[in-house]
């Protein structure tokens, strides 16, 4: 009698709100490192994205071999913006390259609407930390995440390396390329959280590495900072 008042028991504080329901286990891969452009100059290809073809449920972002572009994989559907003559060109193959890429397989996404006050890039940081953990992610792991809405601003751009340039700062490669500042644009953002990949999939400055596309499918690429508007929603992995 005592084990199935116990069953019950445990089933009912499952099912409570703000009780941890599930875990992702998969794992986050990568290839290439930030650090190797930034410190060494290095931009060569470091895998071809050939070799993620038929993953199921793949979520990838990254820079194209050479510096030459930005990799946006959503869902497995490719997203691969290029700089040619002043335009965005975008290629949904995995025909390229990538100097640096970060990827991870997530079947199910849990829904989470983000409080309004959160608005700043740094305020949405230290709350997606907070709600991970929440959510049973162990952060002490790196995780991807998806943000949808209306952003009031998205800071970008479309790297477009120049070859003969060996000196690597963020500024140049923000200004390489195609960048800008949209507003009031519905977006969806990929991103990925690690406390301990700096210099590796994400900058010195932050613990997150977010890429991009409009819901109209006219831009896509790196975010550099938003500005988050109303009713923000945030995804994270759930089994």
């Amino acid at each position: 009698m005592k084990n199935k008042h116990l069953i019950l028991l445990v089933a009912v504080l499952f099912l409570l709100p703000g009780c941890v329901q599930s875990t992702w286990n998969s794992e986050v891969n990568y290839a290439g490192a930030l650090k190797n452009a930034m410190i060494n100059g290095d931009i060569t290809p470091k895998m071809q994205l050939s070799e993620l073809e038929g993953l199921e449920n793949l979520y990838a972002l990254g820079a194209v071999g050479n510096l030459k572009g930005e990799i946006q994989i959503f869902n497995s559907d490719p997203v691969i913006t290029s700089v040619e003559d002043g335009i965005i060109i975008f290629d949904d193959t995995l025909d390229k390259s990538a100097s640096l890429i970060v990827y991870a397989q997530v079947k199910n996404w849990k829904e989470i609407v983000i409080p309004d006050e959160i608005e700043t890039r740094t305020q949405f940081e230290e709350y997606l930390k907070k709600e991970a953990k929440k959510q049973g992610l162990d952060t002490e792991k790196p995780f991807p995440f998806l943000l949808n809405g209306n952003f009031k601003e998205n800071d970008w751009h479309v790297i477009d390396w120049d070859s003969t340039d060996t000196i690597h700062t963020h500024e140049k490669h923000r200004e390489s390329g195609l960048y800008g500042k949209m507003k009031n644009t519905e977006l969806e953002m990929l991103g990925f959280f690690s406390l301990y990949h700096i210099s590796i999939f994400t900058h010195h400055t932050t613990n997150m590495h977010l890429h991009f596309k409009t819901n109209d499918l006219n831009h896509a690429g790196h975010s550099d900072d938003f500005i988050l508007g109303k009713d923000m929603v945030l995804k994270l992995p759930s089994e």
